[in-house]
């Protein structure tokens, strides 16, 4: 089936068709017929995630956990319809996400204030509540196993407060939901990929990121497999990559620091064009116009992220 990718020791990536193909990665960890889901997309997500399950020979009962990284909505919205979905499985998320999902009333009011709430309902349509009972809190350090592979939890702020990381000791990979960046495979090159982090708001910490990145490379992990775009090996280059652009952001913003009028724009065109220079650096053998498509949100929501730890740096 299209979207459904296969790894080793179990891992599968589907495509969850979020605002295009290719954008965000749902992860099926399966041990032993027993499958552990990460991260939703939205609750159109629902169906290829059923549809992979089908192909794997796994039906719904199979499903023992569902794992956020985060509760931002392109990781999180589909949580309510995947625990509806799922009779048997928990669902796991970090402490301060927990009552988001119990009741997501405020969760979407902060969507809309991102987005505007006719393009946050295009999104995400209405969020279901998840019951308090299903879930489990993801505290640093948690253990807990599928089949008996073990997973650990990695408290993991700078993308933001309520992010967590998975260890699965398993395939000796993290699933990193935003807290590593972005990789899309479209921007490969001969099988070699880069990274650009995300710094959306209302929560990027550079700081905290670059703590949360270098405790995950002291695992020297095998993979990463990130929401968006799935599988990257050659861990310790993308990780002195993500630092270094984690440091290019902070001296955007900080360039335009003064800015009365118009720095969220003054700040979007000088990561474009950090952008262009990473597709030199890169070698990128897509064109700039597809460049730009591909990343046209993410820088959008960078520039957004960085002007507002701006005005809270301020405070």
């Amino acid at each position: 089936m299209h979207g459904l990718r296969a790894f080793e020791y179990g891992i599968h990536a589907v495509d969850s068709l979020y605002t295009g193909e290719d954008v965000a990665a749902i992860h099926l960890v399966v041990e032993a017929g027993r499958v552990a889901i990460v991260d939703t997309g939205n609750n159109e997500s629902l169906a290829p995630v059923q549809a992979a399950l089908a192909a794997l020979g796994l039906g719904a009962e199979a499903v023992d956990y569902v794992l956020l990284t985060h509760i931002h909505l392109d990781h999180a919205g589909g949580a309510g319809a995947f625990m509806q979905a799922f009779p048997n499985a928990r669902l796991v998320v970090h402490p301060r996400g927990a009552r988001h999902m119990i009741d997501p009333a405020k969760l979407f009011a902060g969507v809309c204030g991102v987005y505007g709430e006719a393009r946050a309902r295009a999104l995400y349509g209405t969020l279901i509540p998840v019951p308090a009972g299903r879930i489990i809190e993801a505290t640093d350090g948690l253990e807990f196993a599928l089949a008996g592979r073990v997973f650990r939890v990695f408290d993991t702020p700078g993308h933001a407060l309520h992010h967590v990381c998975y260890l699965d000791t398993g395939s000796r990979s993290f699933f990193t939901g935003d807290t590593c960046g972005l990789s899309y495979r479209t921007l490969d090159v001969a099988g070699r990929p880069s990274i650009f982090p995300t710094t959306s708001p209302v929560q990027f910490d550079p700081l905290a990121m670059h703590a949360s990145v270098a405790r995950m490379e002291a695992e020297q992990p095998r993979a990463m497999y990130l929401t968006h775009y799935a599988e990257v090996q050659d861990v310790p280059r993308l990780a002195a990559d993500l630092h270094r652009l984690i440091d290019a952001h902070v001296a955007i913003a900080e360039r335009h620091e003064a800015l009365t009028d118009g720095r969220k724009d003054a700040i979007e065109a000088d990561i474009w064009a950090l952008v262009a220079e990473e597709a030199q650096r890169q070698g990128w053998t897509v064109d700039e116009a597809r460049w730009r498509q591909i990343l046209g949100l993410d820088v959008e929501l960078n520039a957004q992220g960085l002007d507002f730890w701006l005005g809270a740096r301020s405070k």
